[in-house]
């Protein structure tokens, strides 16, 4: 899996600021362009390994499917497991499906079918 960022950029008086669009919480500054590209990269890495660590800790003892990056979860698998969980299909889209969990929560995986 090849995941590719938009970086945005902004020059202001102390120097640049620059979020991550596809990523909430991957902000930052630098007094140079390069400081903020930079800064910008560790964000980013923060933020992912931060949202991982919530997600492992979310599941708790609940059995989740995790697949290492470059690897894919067939939309059937994904379907399956979810069902076997206590989710069931609210509404099936395109190329996405929206399930409710046990506790009411909405969840939308996407995942290219196969």
């Amino acid at each position: 899996m090849d995941l590719q960022f938009t970086a945005v950029f902004r020059q202001v008086p102390e120097g640049y600021v620059g979020f991550v669009e596809e990523l909430p919480g991957a902000n930052t500054q630098g007094a140079t362009l390069d400081e903020a590209r930079a800064n910008l990269q560790e964000a980013v890495t923060m933020v992912l390994d931060a949202n991982r660590e919530l997600a492992q800790q979310s599941a708790g003892t609940r059995p989740v499917i995790r697949t290492a990056q470059g690897q894919c979860v067939k939309r059937r698998a994904l379907v399956r497991h979810l069902e076997q969980n206590g989710c069931r299909l609210l509404r099936e889209g395109g190329n996405h499906s929206i399930f409710v969990g046990p506790t009411g929560r909405t969840y939308s995986p996407t995942t290219q079918r196969h």
